[in-house]
């Protein structure tokens, strides 16, 4: 893994982090609204995902280009 690869990687992990700990402090507020809950894992859980993605489509790119 090249050093740009190394830094994307560590910015979706801060990234993602960063979700998880909105949740925690979020959860709290949400814990009497069923939905609002709902809402909030759906929210915590595709953005995890997206990240997930798009560092997926990166590593492709790298690999395609024979950077891999």
């Amino acid at each position: 893994m090249n050093s740009n690869s190394r830094l994307k990687a560590i910015g979706y992990l801060i990234s993602t982090v960063s979700v998880v700990l909105i949740g925690v402090v979020a959860w709290d507020s949400a814990k009497d609204d069923r939905l609002l809950r709902l809402c909030l894992i759906a929210g915590i859980a595709s953005s995890i995902i997206g990240m997930a993605l798009r560092w997926w489509s990166h590593r492709r790119e790298q690999r395609d280009e024979g950077k891999a």
